[in-house]
């Protein structure tokens, strides 16, 4: 993309947070995902680089802190996916 971001939900599918589009935008919807620190609840609310993703795993059990490294240009495998992105350990 020339503009520089990139859907929520789209990136999430990219990185393989999920299995389907449809669960990005489910786990987006419940309002609980943060981008930089901010709620969101709009599968369409734009990703950019250097954003910082705080992602709370279905079963409340486990949050994951991604820092968007790319934005990808589609769903690839595990190993291009893993590039999109840099995994904050606490």
């Amino acid at each position: 993309m020339t503009d520089g971001h990139r859907r929520l939900d789209l990136w999430l599918w990219y990185a393989r947070v999920a299995r389907q589009r449809t669960d990005c935008a489910a786990l987006i919807r419940k309002g609980r995902l943060r981008i930089n620190g901010q709620p969101t609840d709009k599968p369409h609310a734009r990703v950019h680089r250097e954003d910082v993703l705080t992602i709370p795993m279905p079963g409340g059990v486990t949050v994951r802190v991604l820092r968007v490294l790319a934005l990808g240009e589609r769903r690839g495998n595990a190993t291009e996916a893993s590039m999109l992105y840099e995994e904050i350990v606490e």
